[in-house]
């Protein structure tokens, strides 16, 4: 897989990088990546492949789009791999599990995906209208989306995982959600993190880590 360089969506990620809303904060990032396999991709496609296979086996049904049916076809066998592979060049210190992250699949539609982006971004979305104008700001997602994934022929995907499954697990974090748009056709695949921090909560950790700092210091001159 490689990662794709989007003007699109570079535009958002500037957005979502420094959205400060007082009290909290939002981060997002959207990252566009390939499907064709490189390099070490291949050798990890077919580890995850077995992996997928001694858990699950073969199945002859007729094939099903979503990664978290029981019964995997080849092709939910191959969405599955694609998309961890885009958590693996996402995260590359993080060792994922194929049985592991199936069970934190859910396939979703545009409208499920729509009904929680309006309910907890929609302070960003009113900043996103201030800052500039015109259009909202989920009217310009899918319009950089649709450009870059053609969005009438992908699945999209939520990915929660439990705690021991988050590589991005932040200290102050209130929400976060994860959404891999998925267009087997063009062989791409669009990732989606938004969370949201509590200000508060990140100022006094930030204020711990500069005291344990400052007590390592003053511990490192005293003679023992």
């Amino acid at each position: 897989m490689k990662f794709l360089e989007n003007a699109p969506l570079d535009r958002l990620n500037d957005f979502f990088s420094h959205l400060n809303l007082g009290e909290r904060t939002i981060k997002g990032f959207l990252e566009a990546y390939t499907c064709k396999p490189a390099g070490i991709d291949k050798k990890l496609s077919l580890s995850l492949e077995n992996e997928i296979l001694d858990c699950f086996g073969k199945s002859s049904d007729t094939d099903s789009s979503s990664p978290a049916d029981y019964s995997l076809s080849r092709t939910s066998r191959k969405t599955l791999i694609h998309l961890i592979l885009t958590l693996y060049h996402m995260y590359p210190d993080y060792d994922f599990s194929a049985v592991k992250a199936h069970q934190f699949f859910t396939e979703e539609s545009w409208d499920s995906f729509k009904q929680i982006f309006d309910t907890y971004m929609f302070e960003a979305s009113k900043e996103w209208v201030e800052t500039n104008g015109g259009g909202s700001l989920l009217d310009t997602l899918h319009r950089s989306l649709d450009e870059v994934m053609k969005l009438n022929e992908c699945e999209i995907y939520s990915y929660d995982p439990d705690s021991d499954a988050d590589p991005l697990l932040e200290r102050g974090a209130i929400w976060s959600f994860n959404f891999f748009f998925y267009n087997r056709k063009l062989k791409r695949v669009v990732s989606f993190r938004f969370s949201c921090f509590s200000n508060l909560v990140f100022d006094i950790f930030l204020m711990d880590e500069i005291h344990s700092e400052e007590d390592g210091e003053i511990f490192a001159d005293m003679d023992i």
